[in-house]
């Protein structure tokens, strides 16, 4: 990608930073390049990272703001560390102690079948220092203040919980989750149920959806004066989203469609190459619904045209509905 003007950038965020540090130093590095200088240019993140945490940022770029909640919706995997015997108002190591308790004597298959319990369907309640609504307002917003915050508990998906090592009160885990899921409520209520408490000491997001912090940016090297450095690591729309099926659409039909044109799913069977399995039909396009995703992107040339709901009717009249349309 020759200049970021849609897409995104995987950071590495450093510890101590905020999300929107790191967006604001993306964009200041971006306005003092020549292309970008007294333009508005759009610049944001999918999925924050709490400021003593670090990893995987994914930044996006221009048009790529628009793929927010696809990428947000993409599996994570984080690195993390409980700390047992203190737990903290934030459970995180910026909290004010709240509870102090002894550590138990225990044994690693213990703790691994204890964490286990945590895989599946579970249900959780977010922290008070979060960013969930609460009353209108972000509910950290409200803890600052000493209202007290009583939030509702929800289902969240945690697909596994590796233990990698154990040196008490320390334990570090791996863990794959779905989106929404709070690493820190977590481990506070494992700390409990090992008969302590606890709170995290440190966190790191490995992977989200199919990006790895392995790709990414050290968040230290984003500067006015690294900028080549900058767009040579951006990733154009067309290859961000590669877990999601895909059609090949023609350039009169994109132009089209870019104007406005609602087609029908039969319009796209002539011109269509699958750029994933797809089931067509003689008569009509009918995308195979997964359980990744319930969309789909059309692709025209080297660009991301838009992102669709998937058909599971099988009726080939029946027009796209579109999530996303770019330019």
């Amino acid at each position: 990608m020759k200049h970021p003007d849609d897409g995104i950038l995987l950071v590495d965020k450093a510890e101590g930073e905020t999300s929107h540090g790191v967006v604001k130093k993306v964009r200041s590095a971006l306005h003092q390049g020549k292309r970008y200088k007294g333009k508005r240019y759009k610049v944001g993140h999918a999925g924050t990272l709490d400021p003593f945490a670090t990893g995987l940022l994914v930044v996006l770029l221009g048009q790529g703001t628009k793929l927010s909640k696809f990428i947000m919706a993409g599996e994570k995997e984080y690195l993390a560390t409980l700390e047992l015997g203190v737990e903290t108002d934030t459970l995180d190591p910026t909290g004010t102690v709240t509870a102090i308790r002894d550590v138990p004597t225990l044994s690693l298959d213990h703790i691994q079948e204890t964490a286990k319990q945590y895989e599946g369907r579970i249900r959780q309640t977010p922290p008070a220092y979060s960013a969930v609504k609460h009353q209108g307002l972000r509910a950290y917003t409200l803890a600052r203040k000493g209202i007290p915050v009583n939030l509702k508990e929800r289902t969240v998906t945690v697909h596994s919980v590796s233990i990698v090592s154990v040196d008490l009160p320390h334990i570090t885990m791996r863990i794959r989750c779905g989106s929404g899921t709070y690493i820190r409520s977590l481990a506070a209520d494992l700390a409990r149920d090992l008969g302590s408490v606890g709170r995290l000491k440190t966190l790191r997001r490995l992977k989200s959806g199919t990006f790895d912090v392995a790709d990414a940016m050290p968040s230290e090297d984003i500067l006015p004066e690294a900028l080549v450095s900058i767009l040579e690591k951006g990733m154009p729309l067309r290859d961000a989203l590669s877990g999601m099926d895909g059609i090949e659409v023609d350039i009169q039909l994109a132009e089209k469609v870019r104007q406005g044109y609602q087609p029908c799913w039969n319009e796209l069977v002539p011109i269509v190459a699958p750029v994933h399995p797809l089931i067509v039909g003689a008569k009509n396009f009918s995308p195979v619904q997964n359980d990744q995703s319930i969309f789909i992107k059309l692709i025209s040339g080297d660009k991301l045209l838009a992102i669709a709901k998937k058909n599971d009717r099988g009726g080939g009249h029946e027009k796209v509905k579109f999530e996303r349309v770019f330019s």
